[in-house]
């Protein structure tokens, strides 16, 4: 499922597409949530695209700066969402998480 908050997921699904197909799915659990860590992380494993309910400011810079599409506000199994985004039909909602320490704030 996607994460309400992407820092905060017990793992990352990553997708490995080809011709718009996905042809390979690897599951990494998250080696834990400390600012400016994942997206670096991330990114050094090659990831594009980061998809998640919601996501920290801090992150969403980071990621932009090394040119990695962010889309928040997405929910449900992770598969579909990835196979929604292939079929350019998942957008972005650009919801910001402001308060790390509660719940429930991501996403909308």
């Amino acid at each position: 499922m996607v994460a309400e908050h992407f820092g905060h997921c017990r793992s990352f699904s990553i997708f490995s597409v080809e011709n718009n197909q996905i042809v390979n799915v690897e599951s990494l659990l998250n080696p834990g949530h400390k600012p400016g860590f994942l997206p670096n992380f991330l990114n050094d494993l090659g990831v594009e695209v980061i998809v998640s309910g919601g996501m920290g400011g801090g992150a969403i810079e980071i990621f932009n700066e090394k040119g990695i599409q962010v889309i928040t506000g997405a929910g449900g199994h992770a598969q579909s969402v990835a196979e929604q985004y292939l079929q350019g039909t998942l957008k972005t909602n650009g919801a910001v998480c402001n308060e790390h320490m509660q719940h429930n704030e991501c996403g909308h």
